[in-house]
């Protein structure tokens, strides 16, 4: 190699040298710029979190407020129950559907507070309507002939009963039998469209109940059976020797006084 190839060997490897650092000097500068950038957004994020309420009224003026998920506390599906009254009877009775909407009428349309009663007893369970006997029907309207019984729930004949006074009834159902021997003493079964014609506002009439725990089941609740003090009835399976009869008020069998 003469020494004029040499000397423009290293004149071209200067002008590469010199390329790649103008290169590389561009890169840092695209990179410097790009950091710049960000650091100013980073900036101006900061200042928004820092000084959100100033930046409130500017926000929903310029649409960029967005939506945010409100907290609160975990509940079943549908939330609170606001209101755990009945507001309709479940029954699909089309003869009791027809009663509600009379006395819903008769409620809106007198505020009788007797037609209020009558119209939320209907909406109750079989439960909440106790059945109601001839004799304490018969017992509750003593001296009270001339005044008409209201009992939201079925009227039931007692045997123990021998003499019936001619009464007036409403009721939403009678027994056979209940109803034979009220008619046959001169007395009426109603109906409470019938009820509604007769007495629209509630004058003239006794309302009536049933006995609500006088039911089987509630013999049972209460504190245990066998515990001092108590008078539940146990959920026996029968009543012969071997079956709950270690019962006794003595301190192997867990009695306190």
């Amino acid at each position: 190699m003469t020494a004029e190839q040499g000397g423009e060997a290293q004149l071209q490897l200067a002008a590469s040298r010199s390329s790649a650092g103008d290169q590389r000097g561009e890169t840092a500068g695209v990179r410097d710029r790009a950091l710049g950038i960000l650091v100013q957004r980073l900036e101006t994020l900061v200042i928004l979190r820092l000084y959100k309420p100033c930046f409130t009224t500017e926000w929903k003026r310029s649409g960029l407020q967005q939506q945010q998920a409100a907290m609160g506390i975990d509940l079943v599906a549908g939330g609170r129950s606001k209101k755990t009254r009945r507001t309709a009877p479940k029954s699909d009775d089309v003869y009791l559907k027809l009663i509600v909407r009379l006395y819903r009428f008769l409620v809106r349309r007198t505020g009788s507070k007797f037609n209020a009663v009558i119209l939320k007893r209907l909406f109750m369970s079989k439960t909440n309507r106790p059945p109601l006997s001839l004799r304490r029907l018969i017992k509750f309207m003593e001296g009270k002939e001339d005044k008409i019984a209201v009992i939201v729930g079925t009227v039931t004949d007692d045997k123990r009963v021998y003499e019936v006074p001619a009464i007036k009834v409403t009721a939403l159902r009678f027994t056979e039998t209940a109803r034979a021997r009220i008619l046959k003493a001169g007395g009426e079964c109603l109906t409470f469209d019938q009820l509604a014609l007769r007495a629209p506002l509630g004058k003239n009439t006794i309302l009536l109940r049933g006995p609500k725990n006088a039911r089987e089941a509630v013999k049972h609740f209460g504190r245990a059976p066998g515990v001092p003090h108590s008078n539940t009835k146990p959920y026996v399976r029968s009543k012969g020797r071997k079956f709950e009869k270690a019962r006794g008020r003595r301190n192997s069998r867990g009695f306190r006084v």
